[in-house]
């Protein structure tokens, strides 16, 4: 590949996840022309930019001075662009990270399609809409795929690399490499609903949904027992952290994208939720209530109703984290069943994308392998219907979990 200096890198769009990835390639030595129509939005862009980039330089260099200068330099090399086109006339990579909305997209692509030399790679970091259908007003869909950063961008370590049908290898195999060079690590998947993480993950949080709904848990008692279980956080606390409203509009992709299966079905607790304004910590409310430094405080009261019902007696804690644990390892079968990505990369993606402590695939192992899980979901399935119903693989004993 060639050095990093001799590709430029455009980047449509100032907002968190633009500025995040903006700082990423400055700090990997690109030149990175920036592009928004809002100039406040690139003022906060640039202020997000310049501490990102010096707390990283303070962590890297031995003396503040060494560290402002090198700050400096990367400083030096982020522009702003007049045009998203300009942007892109002058770019290797082009990075889109505007809003999730196809009206918005795909007439952005079609004229980044039209201002861009012929080499360069066009790639959205959408986390949820088709790709393909993005690619799909450009005269050059095979140089457009999707580059999905999680947030915050320069922590993250997790890049899904979509590959839409008409995508080339080439192209493919390029922005892997790029994104190795920038310290990511890259999961090739295909264009399918929720790609990888965003797809085998939601069992996690509907199903601990459904167990609210049903009274046989609350709410702090289903964290303590994902955390016990080995998660970083629990279900509650995650939909906090990344927002309702993202994990309920992911949740309606799903359940969209296929066909209205009744695993991906939102939850009327989230719709709720939202609707009341009351979306996690961004808002001080979510599921639990948050203090000004983001401590919590307790239990949310929007939740009285659930909260208030007498727990359900008799219930097992092993039973509850298999059924936030199973599904997520009933979805990965599934998607390896659909070629999204090979069982590596899946597991991959669940521990830097979602923090789990291993991937669905190996933890697999640790309940006593395929059989033992499908006789889990099984019986899951007898109880609880069809959201539990065993994969085509595992029911058929589990035998692709190492392709």
């Amino acid at each position: 590949m060639e050095n990093a200096a001799d590709l430029p890198v455009g980047i449509v769009g100032a907002g968190t996840m633009g500025a995040g990835i903006a700082q990423v390639a400055l700090a990997a030595g690109h030149p990175v022309r920036l592009y928004d129509p809002d100039q406040a939005a690139l003022e906060r862009a640039r202020g997000r930019i310049v501490d990102g980039l010096s707390r990283w330089a303070g962590k890297r260099y031995p003396s503040p001075e060494q560290a402002t200068a090198a700050v400096g330099v990367q400083l030096g090399r982020l522009e702003v662009a007049p045009t998203a086109e300009e942007g892109a006339a002058a770019s290797s990579l082009v990075v889109e990270a505007v809003l999730e909305d196809l009206a918005v997209k795909v007439p952005l692509f079609r004229a980044l399609d039209a201002a861009a030399p012929p080499d360069t790679i066009l790639a959205t970091n959408t986390s949820a809409l088709s790709v393909a259908t993005v690619a799909v007003g450009t005269d050059h869909p095979t140089r457009v795929i999707g580059l999905h950063f999680f947030n915050p961008a320069p922590v993250m370590r997790l890049v899904e690399v979509v590959a839409p049908p008409m995508a080339d290898r080439h192209v493919v195999d390029r922005a892997i490499e790029l994104m190795t060079a920038w310290g990511k690590t890259p999961v090739r998947c295909s264009d399918s609903p929720g790609f990888i993480v965003n797809r085998v993950n939601r069992p996690f949080t509907l199903e601990a949904l459904r167990i609210l709904e049903s009274g046989l848990a609350r709410v702090a008692e289903l964290d303590a027992v994902a955390r016990a279980a080995g998660y970083p956080m629990g279900p509650f606390e995650l939909m906090d952290l990344v927002g309702i409203d993202v994990n309920l509009a992911a949740a309606r992709g799903l359940f969209e994208g296929f066909g209205h299966a009744p695993r991906f079905r939102p939850s009327p607790i989230q719709e709720r939720l939202v609707e009341a304004g009351t979306l996690g910590r961004k808002t001080g409310r979510g599921f639990y209530r948050y203090d000004g430094s983001g401590q919590v405080l307790g239990v949310s009261p929007d939740l009285t109703a659930e909260e208030s019902r007498p727990p359900s007696a008799g219930h097992r804690t092993d039973d509850l984290v298999d059924r936030l644990t199973l599904g997520v390892v009933n979805e990965a079968y599934r998607a390896l069943d659909e070629g999204v990505a090979s069982a590596p990369d899946i597991d991959l993606a669940l521990e830097l994308g979602a923090g789990h402590p291993m991937g669905p695939f190996a933890r697999v192992a640790t309940i006593g392998g395929a059989q033992a899980v499908l006789d889990r979901l099984l019986e899951l399935e007898r109880r609880f219907g069809e959201r539990f119903r065993p994969a085509p693989s595992l029911a058929s004993g589990g035998r692709r979990t190492q392709s």
